[in-house]
């Protein structure tokens, strides 16, 4: 499996890197599109990626340098190095959720009903750049015999034969299960029964239920102790989602009351 898709002279273009950029490009297709129907105007979301992308991508950084502690601290000049992988999603959505809340209050926008515009277009960013894991054989499972990957197609089996055997494809698991949410969410934020909040609940809820199980299986986890830590950050999302959507219930009931 080869990581690098062509070449420009001394450069080398990555997979990993066109399919981040693709799925934050699509996804910004659809906040412009969605947005429209909140009434954001474009130049909203185009200066709300230029502020949140760059410090996203320092969180998600970060997040995976800090619990490989001991490998980098061994190899300071590898901290920089992300060309060949090693941004951690939830280290990027923890500083994601602060820096959208404060361009939101800066903005005088609504914090929930923003979030739940962003939170399907995470949802598509994360499922394209899962991807990204493919080329680099990285997000991938235990061992498992030929035949269990037989329903796959060849160059996928052939991109999880890794290290002299067959490994559960944990990227694409989590790439399908992130645009199954997404239209889960799509279908609910658009209908009668969608109430401010509720779809970044679903967000919260639904993806960190899947990374849970998913991440059982993988065996590049970071760990804490004895705990896969994004099991752990995974059960305080579902948590936070559960919070924000009792939430939403209380504050309907108090609409219809009042």
């Amino acid at each position: 499996m080869d990581p690098v898709a062509f070449t420009i002279g001394p450069l080398s273009v990555r997979w990993y890197g066109i399919l981040i950029v693709l799925g934050i490009i699509i996804g910004l297709f659809y906040l412009i599109s969605q947005g429209k129907r909140e009434g954001y105007d474009s130049e909203t979301w185009l200066d709300f990626l230029l502020i949140s992308l760059p410090l996203g991508f320092v969180g998600a950084r970060l997040y995976y340098v800090i619990f490989n502690y001991d490998y980098y601290l061994a190899n300071p000049g590898q901290i920089f190095n992300v060309r060949g992988g090693g941004l951690a999603i939830h280290g990027g959505v923890l500083v994601g959720l602060v820096v959208t809340y404060l361009f939101i209050k800066k903005r005088g926008l609504d914090y929930l009903k923003t979030l739940d515009i962003l939170a399907p277009a995470i949802l598509i960013a994360q499922g394209i750049g899962r991807w990204g894991n493919f080329f680099n054989q990285e997000a991938y499972g235990h061992a498992v015999s030929a035949e269990t990957l037989s329903w796959l197609p060849e160059f996928i089996r052939e991109g999880m034969f890794i290290e002299g055997a067959y490994h559960h494809p944990a990227f694409l698991y989590q790439s399908l299960w992130n645009f199954f949410i997404f239209a889960l969410i799509y279908f609910f934020v658009n209908s009668r029964f969608y109430r401010p909040g509720r779809g970044l609940a679903f967000y919260l809820i639904g993806y960190s239920a899947g990374r849970f199980v998913i991440e059982g299986i993988r065996l590049d986890s970071l760990y804490l102790g004895g705990f896969r830590i994004a099991q752990l950050v995974s059960l305080a999302m579902i948590a936070a989602g559960l919070g924000i959507y009792y939430y939403t219930v209380q504050r309907e009931e108090g609409l219809t009351r009042g």
